[in-house]
């Protein structure tokens, strides 16, 4: 559907970037991007972490009717634009696995009715029956792919459940789609638009020169040691990497005792837990946030000043995303990679646990569809809160291995794993308000629950609303168990839809449980990834031990030519004072060599053994004298009448 809204449309843009988030220009590339997708072509926007992609589809959403489907697999990272949205009085929502069928309903019901401008999804709901029922009476006028390099197999980060993204267009033709990555290299944003059925596409692609940046990598072995050096000597906010979520803890712990505001972040932690610690850390009451990558994606904070990797990543890709969190605001920020001799040897083990054998993948596909007591030539379709921590204490297995396993089983296609759904509890009410007065004489209890959960809470008669238990506690100065109850009692009543929090994977099998020996495990799944990851995993280790400048070798891998070297690199800032050194030398020299020769003719031999710096040095100076004219050689050394 190509439209040409003309130059009224064009500055409409403007208004509202203005009315909603009080900007009066654009970044780079998004005017461009938001142009490409009012004109109708279907567009990918390639830009670095910070880059301000949402507003890219956020803006013109608002210039059309109609609904924006968002397709993101973070639900962290929906609820918090979302959230955002919502605070800039605009309406929006999001669906995911951990959500009711009836909540779900609701939505799409709000969807229909026009109540919300903006739909978050998650990748694996698009093939559901719901969703395909509904999807073709919802008023999408764009669809949004984020994180759009997941759909790409030669992608560091390929998601099965992205490819059913082009099902979408079958169904809504018309419409046109827009993706979005902040890492992508030339294969893979080919790769990208062919996945997604681009017709008559645009490709808009920012620079990911980042020049305020700063890249560093310090060897050594005591890391704990090289980092308290760095957080003394770059003040202000930091981000500090770690692969797991115990050394979050550990590490943040280490740079308390030495006097530094620090806490931890992880995937594991609960909603109320997380959300406390990103406010406090946002509002520089934290100064230094230990994290699992978990930690970072969407939140906007331009001010971080240093990021630091303790653990190397696996990728470029990665490691470029989680340095880019720094800096965002323009002024100079460091991005520190610590490099020690074993960390080689932990990227290959760490390739050997993402690919374990085959053998073990068939086990535990086995073991799995046993733990979920799920009948041979049954299972398809279905989908299973799936236990990690009870499976691998009732199998004896550490979770790495499982988890690479179960991927794999994904990306072959027998099962769909999906990572671990953290949900606050929600509430909506049944009935009308005037049937609320005939609770008031059952329980006294119950009836102040209700009473103080109108007062906290607004919207619960349209739709579910997030709630706190603890915050009802403490306003009622009970505990949030008697809350609990209060609300257990009230949805038996049906007076409401409570749904208590809960966090769990979920496993849905693609196809029927099948006896082991006829599970194939692809070579795409299997042997191509590992190859891949294997190049990936050379290619961290060649940036962290070589002296090329930095910012070059990132950038030449995403397939940007580097025209000079950043010279703000370690090893842009170390040649810079070695050619210093090499200069003040040679003029050392050049007056050690006239000292010497003075009237005199000299051989080239007699110099060199004359005179205490190196032969290749003194050397350089003859051939530096002789073309400046300083000096001339046809029988011997001498220097010319010229000063």
């Amino acid at each position: 559907m190509r439209r040409n809204f003309g130059t009224g449309m064009h500055e409409i843009i403007y208004d509202i970037l203005h009315e909603y988030w009080g900007y009066r220009e654009f970044r780079p590339m998004q005017k461009e991007i938001i142009t490409s997708l009012l004109d109708g072509h279907d567009t990918l926007g390639l830009m670095p972490t910070g880059g301000g992609k949402s507003l890219t589809f956020q803006v013109p959403t608002l210039c059309l009717e109609g609904l924006c489907l968002v397709i993101t697999p973070l639900v962290a990272l929906m609820k918090d634009q979302v959230d955002n949205l919502r605070d800039r009085g605009i309406r929006a929502a999001y669906i995911h696995a951990g959500m009711s069928r009836r909540e779900m309903v609701t939505t799409f019901d709000n969807c229909l009715y026009g109540r919300f401008k903006f739909l978050y999804i998650s990748p694996e709901r698009i093939d559901t029956e719901l969703f395909t029922a509904r999807i073709k009476g919802l008023p999408v006028s764009l669809i949004v792919v984020d994180e759009a390099h997941c759909i790409s197999q030669w992608g560091y980060d390929f998601r099965p459940s992205y490819l059913k993204i082009a099902r979408i267009r079958q169904t809504l033709p018309q419409v046109p789609v827009l993706a979005l990555t902040a890492t992508a290299t030339p294969r893979v944003a080919e790769d990208i638009q062919q996945k997604l059925d681009f017709r008559d596409g645009r490709v808009f692609r920012t620079s990911f020169t980042r020049p305020n940046i700063s890249y560093v990598v310090r060897p050594g072995e005591d890391k704990m040691q090289q980092l308290l050096r760095i957080l003394n000597r770059v003040p202000g906010s930091a981000i500090v990497y770690v692969r797991n979520r115990k050394r979050t803890k550990e590490v943040a712990e280490s740079l308390r005792q030495a006097g530094i505001s620090a806490d931890y972040f992880h995937a594991g932690l609960g909603q109320e837990e997380k959300n406390e610690k990103q406010r406090r850390w946002k509002e520089n009451e934290t100064r230094v946030m230990v994290s699992t990558n978990a930690f970072g994606m969407g939140i906007d904070k331009p001010d971080v000043r240093v990021v630091v990797h303790i653990d190397m990543p696996n990728a470029p890709e990665e490691y470029f995303q989680e340095a880019g969190r720094a800096g965002r605001d323009g002024a100079r920020a460091y991005a520190v990679l610590l490099y020690a001799r074993r960390d080689k040897a932990n990227l290959h083990k760490r390739l050997t646990e993402e690919f374990p054998d085959k053998e073990f993948v068939l086990k535990i596909y086995e073991r799995v569809s046993n733990f979920l007591e799920i009948a041979l030539g049954c299972g398809m379709d279905s989908i299973f809160e799936f236990n990690l921590k009870r499976f691998c204490t009732t199998f004896n297995y550490t979770a790495t291995p499982v988890l690479s396993a179960l991927k794999i089983l994904t990306i072959s296609g027998y099962i769909e794993f999906i990572e671990e759904t953290d949900s606050l509890s929600r509430v909506m009410i049944l009935v009308h308000k005037e049937e609320l007065y005939d609770l008031r004489d059952s329980d006294p209890h119950t009836d102040r629950v209700l009473q103080c959960l109108l007062r906290s809470y607004t919207g619960l008669f349209a739709d579910y609303v997030y709630i706190h238990e603890d915050l009802l506690a403490q306003r009622l100065g009970c505990n949030q168990q008697a809350i609990y109850e209060a609300l257990l009692k009230l949805n038996r009543l049906h007076v409401l839809h409570y749904i208590p929090r809960r966090r769990t994977p979920y496993i849905v099998y693609t196809r029927e449980r099948m006896e082991p020996r006829f599970v194939q495990i692809t070579r795409e799944a299997y042997e191509e990834r590992r190859q891949r990851m294997a190049d990936r995993i050379e290619s961290m280790i060649a940036y962290a031990t070589s002296t090329r400048c930095r910012q070059q070798m990132l950038l030449e891998y995403f397939g940007e030519k580097a025209d000079c070297t950043c010279g703000c690199c370690d090893n842009c800032i170390e040649r810079r004072k070695r050619e210093q050194a090499s200069a003040q030398s040679q003029v050392q020299i050049a007056r050690a060599i006239r000292q010497l020769i003075g009237h005199e003719t000299m051989s080239r031999s007699r110099i060199t053994a004359s005179l205490p710096y190196p032969e290749e040095e003194v050397v350089e100076a003859l051939r530096f004298l002789q073309d400046e004219g300083f000096v001339v050689c046809p029988d011997g050394i001498h220097y010319t009448n010229s000063e």
